[in-house]
């Protein structure tokens, strides 16, 4: 009995296949010794170090195993699937919650002469600039900083008074339109996702909920786009989107985090530069807030310079980038004023060697230095909060190393 029900269990998963025209397996391990050490300091110049050694996953590109697969539909039209997930090769789990979950990307979609629409989890357009313009592709300790205060590495916003934008690098529930890939080198995306949440008519009837009874029912929702232009050497992208990350329907009021970003990137051969500038604005509209929030509303702008050099079946990589806070909760001081911004900046270099196409030796070195409140790390256990005497301690540095192996299948 339990040998026919394998056989029949088979037979099954030989037929699926067998509907497609294509279907891929494919993955990459990237593992890494990674180290870190974070320092905080308090005003008599007292230091304190947390620093941190261990086996970190994705330290030069994300690892993942997923499964891809094309039906051609005739006429131009091909159905396509998607299932991407992360994985800790450091310890073999699922990179979220020790589980796998298929979070790096879910879509199923219908493609042609039109382009394509896309359904499911998947990057966002402005996340698409903060990782295809940097030499680190926003991974390790190298990764760009302005990805870092976004929230894929570190606290950042959330420090800044900023919430939490569940949309930062990907956004589920959403409908995509990505256009066709004949228009001379002009290439776009148009992204919309559902918050999800459940609304109420007649609105008055809406359940009380959360610490403040504020009823959170429009968080969650995306809305953005990118065009760019890739003709050989050159390519330059802008990009728009608004997430709300909070609202409460007794104030009235919504809040949204709204990022633009414009990346570019020229290749000369024997060296490839890279840039890109981002702003950052969060927005509180209606209600009484609206009154106050629009002078003072938190935000931040970050740049990046980059570079990336062949040296036989190596290549160097390096960049500058910096984040600078405005109207945050770490500028506000005790007598109620603002005062000096937050900023920081940071500077890394690696060096990959290539064993095949598939396999490849890396390293990079990086720092962070923060100013007037700023947190961010490239990593580790993040900063101190109280040192010696009692004394509240202020970030200071970050410094961490990646030392590792990367193999795609």
């Amino acid at each position: 009995m339990k040998k026919s029900l394998v056989a029949l269990a088979a037979f099954a998963v030989a037929g699926v296949a067998s509907a497609q025209s294509s279907v891929t397996l494919f993955g990459v391990l990237d593992t890494a010794v990674s180290g870190t050490s974070n320092k905080s300091q308090n005003i008599l110049g007292q230091s304190v170090k947390l620093s941190q050694t261990t086996l970190r996953t994705s330290g030069m590109d994300a690892s993942r195993l997923g499964f891809r697969g094309t039906e051609d539909l005739g006429g131009g039209l091909a159905a396509s699937f998607w299932l991407e997930a992360a994985v800790n090769s450091a310890n073999g789990s699922g990179a979220q919650d020790g589980g796998l979950k298929f979070n790096r990307r879910s879509t199923v979609s219908l493609s042609g002469n039109f382009g394509e629409v896309r359904l499911g989890r998947d990057y966002t357009p402005t996340f698409w600039n903060d990782t295809a313009f940097d030499p680190f592709s926003t991974n390790g300790v190298g990764a760009n900083l302005i990805a870092t205060a976004n929230g894929k590495n570190s606290p950042g916003f959330k420090q800044g008074g900023f919430g939490d934008n569940q949309n930062y690098q990907r956004a589920s529930n959403s409908v995509g339109y990505f256009l066709p890939s004949n228009l001379g080198g002009v290439y776009g995306q148009l992204m919309y996702s559902f918050n999800g949440n459940t609304s109420t008519d007649p609105g008055e009837l809406t359940p009380r909920s959360g610490p403040n009874n504020d009823a959170d029912t429009r968080k969650n929702r995306y809305v953005g786009g990118r065009v760019g232009y890739a003709n050989g050497p050159l390519d330059v992208a802008l990009s728009y989107g608004q997430s709300t990350i909070a609202s409460s329907y007794f104030a009235g009021t919504t809040t949204s985090l709204d990022i633009w970003n414009l990346g570019a990137s020229y290749d000369f051969g024997v060296v490839k530069l890279f840039g890109e500038y981002s702003d950052n604005k969060m927005k509180t509209d209606g209600g009484t807030y609206e009154l106050f929030t629009e002078r003072r509303s938190p935000g931040a702008k970050g740049w990046l310079l980059g570079v990336s050099a062949p040296i036989g079946a190596g290549l160097v990589r390096a960049s500058y980038s910096a984040v600078s806070y405005r109207n945050t909760s770490a500028s506000i001081g005790i007598d109620g004023y603002f005062h000096e911004e937050p900023k920081a900046n940071k500077f890394a270099i690696g060096y990959v060697y290539n064993l095949s196409k598939r396999t490849a030796l890396y390293t990079t070195v990086a720092r962070i230095s923060n100013k007037n409140g700023a947190d961010l790390t490239v990593g580790g256990a993040g900063f101190a909060a109280t040192g010696l005497n009692g004394l509240g301690l202020t970030p200071k540095s970050s410094v961490g190393y990646d030392i590792g192996m990367r193999h795609s299948f």
